[in-house]
């Protein structure tokens, strides 16, 4: 029987990996097929994958910039040398599809496999394409967005190529236990739990305010907060508050266990949150280091229903507390938050991309034998 293998690139945050694993992991459930993963050979990257079964090839990775610093000339010869390794390393896998989950490490792999005629695509999480996914969108077949309003930001040019999927989110989310959850942090079942997460690096504002909020969340929920695997930290674990580093494959089950969850508004977080139906405060990154893109995010679940969008001036610790105290003490909106959130978490893109590439591949393989 012939073995398929499929090619997968992205990195430089869980948001960029762990969507691509749930592809990856979903092929595998229904083909029989090989896959190998081309990320950065620096950071996160190859510990994600390698974590997760899969293969994995490290090549050198610049940052794609959308403003002038000298890095950037710097980072010019690390996305050439990117272009050369992974075309080497596609070369010799040889490699029937590649798949992209975006981020600038991906951006050299999917050249690479465009110039190789490695049928080429590509998945964009945010309410707006990043630069990598645009540039992506050159080499790729197809291109799946998560929302209706992210094929306006493409133009009529790559009209065709807009498959509306939702966002992949790992199996495990939807089969997710609470109990499960609180049996790992070891908590009581009737316990009301507030999850607060940063990114997969922590979040230093975030941080910030639970310190100066604490005795009043307390009040309220037994605390459980990921303050990222870098922090140093002063507060101390007790009865109403626990803090871990990092959450990684008991993260499904903990977050089933919340009530609520206060969190950053990457687009691989808050589309786990709704997968488990759970009302959110978002607090996304914004500001010069970051081009809107959590801000975006954060509006579209808002609208929807599904968030409260904590940004700008309004951050501050009684702010904070004043939209725990509500929620907390009002059964009804809990739910109608809930409901939304989950409306939008229903949606499983996962068989749609794997039947979208397999077709393509068929289709190729087709004339191939003609």
């Amino acid at each position: 029987m012939y073995m398929i293998k499929i090619a997968f690139t992205g990195g430089g945050t869980g948001g960029h990996i762990y969507p691509g694993l749930a592809v990856a992991s979903y092929l595998q459930k229904q083909t029989h097929c090989q896959v190998f993963w081309i990320g950065s050979n620096k950071g996160m990257d190859k510990s994600i994958v390698e974590n997760a079964g899969i293969k994995f090839f490290g090549i050198p990775a610049g940052k794609l910039r959308r403003y002038f610093s000298l890095q950037n000339c710097l980072d010019i010869f690390k996305i050439v040398a990117g272009f050369f390794s992974a075309r080497k390393i596609l070369k010799k896998e040889k490699p029937d599809l590649l798949f992209s989950k975006g981020g600038f490490v991906s951006v050299p792999p999917c050249a690479a496999a465009s110039s190789l005629k490695i049928p080429v695509f590509t998945h964009e999480s945010d309410f707006s394409p990043g630069l990598a996914t645009k540039i992506n969108l050159r080499f790729a077949q197809k291109i799946f967005v998560a929302y209706n309003e992210t094929a306006n930001f493409l133009g009529e040019t790559y009209k065709d190529k807009v498959i509306i999927s939702g966002n992949p989110v790992r199996s495990e989310f939807r089969n997710a236990d609470p109990l499960i959850g609180k049996k790992f942090l070891g908590i009581k079942e009737n316990e009301r739990i507030l999850l607060i997460l940063g990114a997969s690096q922590g979040a230093k504002q975030i941080n910030d305010l639970v310190k100066q909020t604490l005795p009043e969340l307390t009040k309220y929920y037994t605390v459980i907060h990921q303050i990222g695997p870098n922090t140093q930290w002063d507060l101390k674990n007790s009865e109403k508050y626990y803090s871990y580093p990092f959450f990684k494959e008991e993260m499904p089950h903990v977050l089933a266990s919340a009530e609520i969850v206060l969190a950053r508004s990457g687009a691989g977080t808050i589309w786990e949150c709704a997968t488990v139906g759970k009302p959110m405060i978002l607090i996304p990154l914004s500001g010069s280091g970051t081009r809107g893109d959590q801000v975006e995010n954060a509006k579209f679940f808002e609208k929807a229903g599904a968030a409260i969008n904590f940004t700008g001036d309004s951050v501050n610790p009684e702010n904070l507390i004043r939209i725990i105290s509500d929620i907390a003490n009002n059964e009804e909106k809990r739910k109608n938050l809930a409901n939304a959130s989950l409306k939008i978490g229903s949606q499983d893109c996962l068989q749609l991309i794997a039947e979208t590439m397999l077709k393509t591949l068929e289709k190729t393989k087709t004339k191939e034998n003609l």
